[in-house]
């Protein structure tokens, strides 16, 4: 049985799953004091009481797993039901602080084109998933207490890694801003989407993807793309590439035996080689961060499987960016169980209910307990 999460304390600092030491060090003392003073404050106000003893084993029924949202699920008012909690506003205050503008205005008040863009869009999930949870440590305490497993879909599992204290928030928050701005570049280089399709048994989607790939090129795309960019559940996939592949899949649909195609609320083939230049500079901000090992088990998009340690997750979440998203695969490991095994409670938390949806066509079982905390 997994063990129950637990907090821990590094050198004289109480950690929480916010905080970091790093707020106390500044590069420029006298201009930026103010800004530091606030944000030690922000940090302590957040940070939860020490325990260092080791929780006993508990029922499996009793224990939580932790889902995180990605990009996309964003809307203009997210956030809005949660500022009745005084943690909720505390992270939203500190995240400002950290960006140096009114990230919760932008989650409020939009306009819709500006919140959807890729630097605005990560931060706003990310900042409202974690204030979901500041909703659910209220109304639920033993959910955060008892958790033994957590992941977010792309941007989401950043969010999760903040979660389990791998990363702290305030350096987190820096750190998707790199990642943000990053892949926002590389959207603008190439016009590219997403969308998701829905496609039968005796559909090939790979042959279609080649084709809508190989058509883009005989048109002029400079090195075109088309493939698989989410596994999502059985007979459907998010496929990702240029603009003009997605186009021709989208007139050829019939022809290619796919039943459906919907675009995504994203500017760019995201989880795809259109993607490339932005893992140089993620990896970069990432390595100059100092990662702890998760607390509990957080899985990875690349491979479904959980993280081993600090040094892992350095080397696996760049490829993240460039990769597709085994939500599908991560799922089954999640909730493998021996026959007749109790399933965890399972909490999605952040704006929408898109991974509450997946999990009911991968394992309903698993779904029957799966509440949502919505941002």
């Amino acid at each position: 049985m997994l063990a129950v999460r637990k907090t821990r304390v590094f050198g004289n600092l109480s950690w929480s799953r916010w905080s970091s030491d790093a707020a106390k060090a500044t590069t420029d003392p006298a201009s930026a004091l103010a800004d530091a003073n606030k944000r030690q404050q922000l940090l302590n106000e957040l940070a939860e009481p020490l325990e260092q003893r080791r929780r006993p084993a508990i029922d499996p029924k009793e224990t939580s797993v932790m889902l995180f949202p990605g990009q996309g699920s964003q809307y203009v008012g997210m956030a809005k039901d949660l500022l009745r909690f005084p943690g909720a506003r505390q992270i939203f205050e500190l995240a400002n602080q950290v960006l140096k503008y009114d990230l919760l205005k932008i989650c409020l008040e939009g306009p819709r084109e500006k919140l959807n863009r890729t630097e605005h869009a990560q931060l706003a999930v990310m900042v409202s998933s974690l204030a979901a949870l500041e909703q659910l440590r209220e109304e639920r305490p033993q959910a955060i207490e008892n958790c033994v497993a957590a992941a977010g879909f792309s941007l989401g599992e950043i969010t999760a890694l903040v979660y389990a204290g791998a990363l702290p928030f305030d350096k987190a928050v820096k750190l998707v801003q790199v990642r943000a701005t990053a892949m926002q570049a590389a959207c603008d280089r190439a016009a590219g989407g997403m969308a998701l399709t829905l496609y039968g048994p005796d559909t090939n989607l790979g042959e279609a993807c080649a084709k809508a790939q190989q058509w883009s090129l005989d048109r002029g795309v400079e090195s075109p793309y088309c493939g698989i960019a989410n596994y999502m559940y059985p007979h459907c996939k998010v496929i990702a590439g240029n603009v003009e592949a997605l186009e021709f899949l989208e007139k050829n649909a019939k022809a290619l035996k796919i039943r459906r195609m919907k675009r995504l609320a994203v500017s760019g083939a995201f989880h795809t080689p259109l993607m490339q230049s932005a893992v140089e500079p993620f990896t970069k901000a990432l390595k100059s961060l100092r990662l702890e090992d998760p607390i509990i088990r957080v899985y990875s998009n690349v491979d479904g499987k959980p993280y081993r340690n600090a040094k892992n997750i350095v080397h696996q979440l760049p490829k993240q960016i460039v990769r597709p998203v085994k939500w599908e695969q991560t799922l089954h490991e999640m909730y493998e169980r021996k026959q007749g095994a109790e399933f965890p409670r399972t909490f999605e938390c952040g704006p929408g209910k898109g991974l509450m949806q997946v999990l009911e066509k991968v394992n309903a079982k698993a779904a029957l307990s799966c509440i949502n905390v919505s941002a």
